[in-house]
């Protein structure tokens, strides 16, 4: 087949984190987005060393566990992949991949526990930047997630899933007063324009709200009157929840993330607490802290099961620690808890949390794990891995190896990282005893993986 080249076929299976595979021609095809069961018209995009890739143009007819989803931009919107499916599907289908990751990348036998499902399918997100843009080119002002393959075009998330209503509420009250005002959102070409983001957070366990509007400094300042206009109009609104705060960030970059260059309150505080597992957590507009709460609670519970004893009394390291959630976990049980983060504001975070919790036996340090781990004069007994997406820096895993712990439980948010560095991990005498996936994620392509690995002796 050649790039350019239209064809149909049905997808067979999907492969992490959104690749189906179709079979056209003899060969088989990996078209993003695809459904099992689905059949599809799609039109080669890649073509190259034997491998094709294809670009989703048209579903033709669904698959047989489909169903009509929930949102009316699934679709169109770039959050959900799975929504048009029953959730026992998608978890299958997550099981299945990361088995199917696993069992390629361990040496061995080993026990692979399945998957535990999110406690709450729908609604549980505890945070959203919802952008401001338009759905087309010069169309009206929307405010919610970028269209699937699109920088620019943003689709109003007024039927959003994975939120509860509050979010929605809250999303269509702003998107409605700014409507009406006629304020202008900020161009990534240009470079000019006011609205930016919506930030949301909401407390699962006190449902407590913070709502921050973040802007550019452009277009004048945002006059007093209007701060007190705006303001008043979210707190009128009937929610489940509680409104803590309402804040006001400034963020002139160029690039498209949620940068803070100052933040004022409109009303109420900049933070709420929220709890975890027993242990209370301040949540600022940017604090680091998992965006599935009781998701998370399933998933630390995990982790301790896979530590077990080994904590009891020793030394344990938690590298790529964020803000500090399991190291202040295993405290009460350990003798000494390092972490080390190389974002400074999750480790300021992290220390504050461990005050809050009282716990004195906590040591957080800010910098990259490669570098660190050299400067640290205790030597662990335990050593829990948390790392970013894209798994662990060679060098890092070799000093980490290097420590000859007689445990290490390695979380992953990509299972196909957690594949990669088993390699070096292996090699370096540890053997993978059991792993379980946990549906941190649901309705989209991502699943967090636990692992747990001894060294053989």
């Amino acid at each position: 087949m050649k790039k350019g080249q239209i064809a149909e076929g049905k997808v067979e299976k999907i492969l992490f984190p959104n690749k189906g595979v179709v079979t056209a021609e003899g060969q088989p095809v990996v078209v993003k987005n695809a459904l099992p069961g689905q059949k599809i018209r799609f039109c080669i995009s890649k073509a190259r060393n034997g491998r094709l890739e294809g670009r989703l143009l048209e579903v033709l007819e669904r698959g047989q566990t489909e169903r009509q989803p929930a949102c009316e931009n699934f679709g169109q919107c770039g959050g959900c992949l799975y929504l048009s499916l029953p959730y026992e599907e998608q978890l299958r289908i997550k099981e299945t991949q990361v088995k199917e990751i696993l069992d390629q990348a361990v040496l061995g036998a080993y026990v692979f526990e399945g998957i535990l499902p999110s406690p709450r399918p729908y609604g549980y997100r505890n945070k959203m930047e919802f952008s401001f843009g338009d759905a087309y080119k010069d169309g009206p002002l929307s405010l919610g997630m970028h269209k699937r393959g699109s920088f620019y075009d943003v689709v109003t998330a007024d039927s959003c899933q994975i939120v509860d209503e509050d979010y929605r509420k809250i999303l269509m009250a702003t998107l409605g007063y700014f409507r009406e005002k006629g304020t202008p959102y900020f161009h990534k070409m240009t470079h000019r324009g006011f609205l930016r983001h919506l930030l949301v957070r909401k407390g699962t366990k006190s449902g407590e709200i913070l709502i921050d509007l973040v802007t550019t400094s452009q277009e004048g300042n945002w006059s007093e009157e209007e701060k007190g206009e705006f303001a008043k109009l979210l707190l009128k609104l009937e929610l489940q929840g509680t409104i803590a705060g309402i804040l006001h960030t400034v963020n002139d970059s160029l690039s498209d993330v949620v940068k803070n260059d100052g933040t004022r309150i409109l009303y109420g505080k900049d933070h709420f607490y929220e709890a975890l597992l027993g242990l209370r957590f301040r949540i600022t507009p940017f604090s680091f802290f998992q965006t599935n709460s009781l998701g998370a609670e399933t998933l630390y519970e995990k982790v301790r099961e896979y530590v077990g004893d080994a904590a009891r009394g020793r030394t344990v390291f938690d590298l790529y620690s964020g803000t500090g959630t399991i190291a202040q976990m295993l405290a009460p049980v350990a003798k000494k808890v390092t972490g080390v983060e190389i974002v400074e504001e999750a480790v300021a975070a992290a220390r504050e949390n461990a005050r809050t919790n009282g716990l004195s036996n906590c040591e957080f340090l800010a910098g990259d794990v490669l570098k660190v781990i050299d400067e640290i004069t205790d030597k662990p007994d335990l050593i829990v891995l948390d790392p970013p997406r894209d798994g662990i820096h060679p060098k890092a895993l070799k000093k980490i190896i290097d420590f000859g712990v007689e445990r290490i439980v390695y979380i992953s948010c990509k299972p196909t990282s957690l594949a990669r560095d088993l390699a070096a991990l292996q090699a370096g005498g540890y053997r993978a005893e059991k792993a379980v996936a946990v549906d941190m994620f649901p309705w989209t392509g991502n699943v967090e993986s636990l692992m747990e690995l001894k060294k053989v002796l």
